[in-house]
C-alpha cells in the first residue's frame, strides 16, 4: 500500500482514509516541536489539560508552547488585526522551521498521517516542527504562504482553546503510533 509523503509537495490534497504510518517502528528525528498560538489568556482547565499533554509528549521531543497576544496593536480592522498577529507570528518563526498551520480549510489528515507529518519533517533537514494556531479571524497572508501546509483538526470549527487540547493530544498519539505504543488503538 502507499503511504503519503509531506516532504515532496506539502502543499497538495492528502488522502485522508486507509493510510498508515510508514514510520511506526523506525527510528524518527526528534524535532524540537513548537505550538504558537494567538489567543487571550486561557482557562485554568484547558492549561491543565494542555499542560498534562506537554509533559507526556516531552518524553518524545522537546516541546514549546508560545502564546502570541490577539490583536497587539489593538486594531479595528479585522484585516489590520490578522496582518498584526501574522506579523508577530512571523517574527519568531526561523527560516528552517518547518511550518504548519491550522486551517478549518486545511487538509484533513487523520491520526496516522500526522505520525507520517511528525516523521518526514524529522527527515527533511528542518530545524523545527512549528504548528500554529491563528487568532479569532484566521491567518494571516504572509503567515499562509511561508506555511509548508496547512491542516485541519476536523471538519467542526473549534475555538482556539479547543483546538490546542485537540492539537497536543494528536501530537502525543502521534509520538505513540511512531514508538508503536498501545495508545492509538
Amino acid at each position: 500500500m502507499a503511504t503519503t509523503s509531506f516532504a515532496v509537495h506539502p502543499k497538495q490534497p492528502i488522502p485522508s482514509q486507509g493510510k498508515r504510518c510508514k514510520y511506526v517502528g523506525q527510528s524518527v528525528r526528534a524535532l524540537p516541536i513548537r505550538i504558537l498560538t494567538v489567543g487571550k489568556k486561557r482557562s485554568p482547565g484547558v492549561q491543565l489539560i494542555v499542560d498534562d499533554y506537554l509533559e507526556k509528549l516531552r518524553h518524545y521531543c522537546c516541546v514549546d508552547d508560545v502564546r502570541i497576544k490577539s490583536n497587539p496593536k489593538n486594531a479595528r480592522d479585522v484585516i489590520a488585526q490578522i496582518e498584526h498577529e501574522g506579523i508577530s507570528v512571523m517574527s519568531v518563526i526561523r527560516s528552517d522551521d518547518w511550518v504548519v498551520i491550522l486551517d478549518e480549510r486545511g487538509l484533513d489528515v487523520c491520526s496516522e498521517q500526522m505520525a507520517s507529518l511528525i516523521g518526514d519533517a524529522g527527515n527533511m533537514g528542518a530545524s523545527n516542527l512549528v504548528f500554529c494556531i491563528g487568532g479569532p479571524y484566521g491567518h494571516g497572508r504572509q503567515l499562509q504562504e511561508r506555511a509548508n501546509l496547512s491542516i485541519k483538526l476536523s471538519s467542526l470549527v473549534f475555538n482556539h482553546e479547543i483546538a490546542l487540547v485537540v492539537l497536543v493530544e494528536q501530537l502525543y498519539r502521534a509520538w505513540t503510533i511512531l514508538k508503536g505504543q498501545n495508545y492509538h488503538h
